[in-house]
């Protein structure tokens, strides 16, 4: 399948003309190239997205149904590469910048975002390491900025370049979409998967999603919020599921799914087990919490702030379930966690909940999107089984 780094951005920029003029002739004219080499460039991206664009009859051209599919995407990935490249630009117009961005230009400075080296970095993209540093170097003076300064023994973006590369990301994001779009078969998914989802939501969703679409690949990231919402941002995830935020950046939306409710968590052996705890009984153990940064972290500090206890002593802090799980097993500690997320202990018998005047705490579970995202036919497939596990796991 052709890479969305395979096309050329210059052809790219004709499909709104082809498709706004309705004439290949007027559309070549107003590109200042002639018809046969516009004709050359529609074969090609035709080849590349696998579909034909556009329907040719005496009357003049027209998109087809897959065609406008593309222009939809393929608007938006530009319209997405404009931006970051108006936001980076110094001293010079933007729409010189962005008229002389190559694909190799874009494809470098993604792969030297992740990789911190240009020797790491043009290795990924394919590219010589010459002409890698000739990339960047065309990069910053078509911008006008520094875009990568000097970290240690490698190299970072600096602000600029990263919020460029950003822009770069999701715009190649999209012109993936296009491409899995008019192509046979399944699509992937990337999803970003938080403490809670991996341990009941996400496997029976993808369980379903798998015995509709089994041609479907998928590509599940774990982290905590911080690490995975940046990922959503620049367009590496497609869904982040787990407990929404309070108060969610402007450019995320969040959708509820179900309230999952928070409680306490020991072994069964624990001396709390089989009693009604107060705050003073359970502040005399030690606790495991979430990392830092984390809205469960925050939940169990609120927990004995509100009540005007202080908060007991909590050694470990970690996000890890099945580390939680193991270390409840073998000493008195406690967590706060879901019930949900040591489910098959608490069957066992292994894991109890540990009653206590503290009130359950709960939190809403859900998926997080880009407020701009413009899913794919695959991922409103998912997200429609995704909102029916959501729906199962309701309480009642």
């Amino acid at each position: 399948m052709t890479s969305a780094h395979d096309l050329n951005l210059r052809h790219l920029r004709m499909l709104p003309l082809i498709a706004d003029s309705g004439s290949l002739s007027a559309a070549a004219k107003a590109a200042s190239i002639s018809q046969p080499a516009l004709t050359q460039a529609l074969a090609k991206l035709e080849a590349g997205f696998g579909t034909v664009l556009f329907d040719r009859t005496s009357g003049g051209v027209f998109p087809t149904p897959s065609g406008r599919r593309v222009l939809q995407r393929v608007d938006r990935a530009l319209r997405s590469l404009a931006v970051a490249c108006r936001r980076c630009a110094k001293n010079i117009p933007a729409a010189q910048f962005e008229n002389y961005l190559t694909t190799a230009h874009v494809r470098g400075l993604m792969a030297l975002a992740e990789a911190g080296s240009f020797v790491r970095a043009a290795e990924e993209a394919g590219l010589s390491v010459p002409s890698l540093h000739r990339a960047v170097r065309e990069l910053e003076k078509l911008s006008g900025t520094a875009l990568v300064e000097r970290r240690g023994r490698g190299v970072g973006l600096t602000r600029a370049g990263a919020k460029l590369a950003r822009g770069f990301t999701i715009g190649v994001t999209e012109l993936g979409a296009a491409i899995e779009e008019t192509a046979d078969g399944g699509g992937r998914l990337s999803i970003g998967a938080m403490a809670l989802s991996r341990s009941h939501l996400l496997p029976a969703t993808l369980a379903e999603l798998l015995r509709e679409r089994p041609d479907v690949r998928v590509d599940v990231v774990e982290g905590s919020y911080l690490e995975l919402v940046e990922l959503l941002r620049s367009g590496r995830i497609d869904i982040l599921i787990g407990a929404l935020r309070d108060v969610p950046g402007r450019d995320l939306f969040q959708e509820p799914l179900f309230t999952d409710r928070l409680t306490v968590i020991g072994r069964a052996e624990h001396p709390l087990a089989g009693t009604v705890a107060d705050f003073d009984q359970l502040s005399e153990h030690p606790w495991i919490v979430a990392r830092r940064a984390s809205g469960l972290l925050d939940r169990w500090q609120q927990m004995f702030d509100r009540s005007g206890k202080a908060r007991p002593e909590a050694p470990i802090q970690c996000g890890s379930v099945a580390l939680i799980r193991g270390l409840l097993l073998r000493t008195d500690f406690l967590t706060l966690l879901s019930t949900d997320q040591v489910r098959s202990e608490i069957e066992a018998g292994t894991l109890v909940k540990i009653e206590s005047d503290v009130p359950d705490t709960m939190r809403t579970i859900g998926a997080i999107t880009r407020r701009d995202w413009f899913p794919t036919k695959l991922q409103d497939v998912f997200m429609v089984a995704l909102r029916r596990t959501g729906r199962e796991a309701m309480p009642g």
